[in-house]
């Protein structure tokens, strides 16, 4: 493979206004490209189901998890008017195709969709431009593709992007033998990147059932396992969270206040929960007569209000809090309470979620139950699941790492045209 496309540089144009390709397979190197719409290697389908196919075969299409079954609540009860989708076609509905809800059907028996979807096929042709369906599913993932969908179509504060709207799209298209070439190369990395969330699902369900075990069930006062020295330890103490651990939660700073606002003081939100962990440690000044409170590196913070209500997260930065989170500072082990709280999140939040919003209070928290054992046994438990939450951190960031090859390999194999709605 050569990232010099045809010979020339990354970025030259070729005569029909568009750019080559920055990485081409060697085979194809100084093979020509088609300029084509989409409309020339595509067609429209509209071939309804009368009365042919069942109700179990209507489908939805989603951004994530492609062709799905529809709710039954969602589907009509005539759906005669429904559309067919035959292998290797297109489906999506207009109003969220600009967010990316579009997807390819690999089965092999005909679905249906809403009468409202756009369904669309590639053409088999021998002696013209022709585009494979796998190539056009890739496609999908270029930035020409994210570009011209996000401008094209009609409507007014929701966009509709009808079949008639993409086929004005133009591609510059290589041979078929190469479309092939390129759809195996990335299709053969969506194998791997599926193999390896597959694997970082196992490591956080294996995460889950240590949890269980590890940790008295509700009610119980001793786990179903043990490390060997603990066998024979005896109960755990069962207090609450709240007798067990300093608590506080803080306030909204002063916009005045520019230590907060762009200055040197972290502002932790509960809507940034996930993000806390990030690698920072900062020295705090001046904050004595301010509303928000602080949090130390190894604080469990936990957000109340929102849609992140529920979760915790161990603070890697010192920063600032405000009324939506609860700090706490367990008595012994921060990473045993932080555990804990991880473990039964879920029973916790089932249980005592108030209001529309489903907020946890701070009362509600310090009340949760926690049986606690030795300090030595909390410390090698503690350790425990934290190896595993590295281990998981870890699965995380190679996905992570596999789909940014994944895009950057979209972007330079695929062509470009400069002006993507002309």
């Amino acid at each position: 493979m050569s990232s010099k496309g045809t010979g020339a540089v990354p970025g030259e144009h070729d005569q029909s206004g568009g750019l080559m390709p920055t990485l081409r397979f060697s085979e194809f190197l100084g093979q020509p490209l088609q300029d084509v719409r989409l409309g020339d290697v595509t067609e429209e389908a509209t071939t309804r189901n009368g009365n042919k196919l069942a109700r179990a075969l209507v489908m939805g299409v989603r951004k994530e998890g492609g062709i799905v079954p529809m709710e039954e609540r969602l589907v009509s009860g005539d759906i005669a008017r429904y559309k067919k989708v035959r292998k290797n076609w297109f489906a999506y509905n207009p109003m969220r195709l600009n967010i990316g809800s579009i997807a390819r059907w690999q089965g092999d028996e005909e679905v249906l969709v809403s009468p409202d979807y756009v369904v669309f096929r590639c053409l088999a042709r021998s002696n013209s431009a022709s585009i494979l369906p796998e190539y056009l599913d890739h496609f999908r993932s270029s930035t020409q593709w994210d570009a011209f969908t996000n401008e094209s179509g009609d409507g007014g504060v929701r966009i509709r992007i009808y079949y008639r709207d993409i086929a004005r799209m133009r591609l510059l298209l290589p041979s078929v033998s190469e479309q092939h070439k390129i759809a195996d190369c990335l299709s053969s990395i969506d194998a791997l990147i599926a193999a390896e969330a597959d694997r970082l699902e196992a490591l956080k369900a294996h995460k889950r059932g240590l949890m269980q075990q590890l940790f008295p069930a509700p009610g119980e006062t001793t786990p179903r396992l043990r490390f060997p020295e603990f066998k024979e330890a005896g109960e755990w103490e069962v207090k609450t969270i709240g007798n067990s651990s300093k608590s506080f939660s803080g306030g909204t700073p002063s916009t005045a206040n520019l230590d907060y606002y762009g200055g040197g003081i972290p502002f932790i939100r509960s809507g940034e929960i996930d993000a806390i962990e990030a690698q920072l440690t900062i020295t705090i000044q001046g904050i004595e007569n301010s509303s928000a409170k602080m949090v130390d590196v190894g604080d469990v913070l936990i957000a109340m209000y929102g849609a992140n209500s529920g979760k915790a997260a161990i603070s890697k930065i010192s920063g600032a809090i405000n009324q939506a989170i609860l700090c706490l500072r367990h008595e012994t082990n921060n990473e045993f309470l932080y555990q804990y709280w991880c473990s039964r999140q879920e029973w916790v939040t089932a249980r005592y979620l108030q209001g529309g919003q489903g907020n946890l209070s701070a009362d509600i928290i310090k009340s949760v139950p926690i049986p606690t054992p030795h300090q030595v046994e909390q410390a090698k438990i503690a350790h425990c699941l934290s190896a595993m939450d590295r281990s998981v951190d870890a699965q995380r960031e190679r996905l992570a790492t596999l789909k940014a090859h994944k895009s950057g390999l979209v972007q330079q194999l695929f062509p470009a045209i400069d002006e993507v709605s002309a």
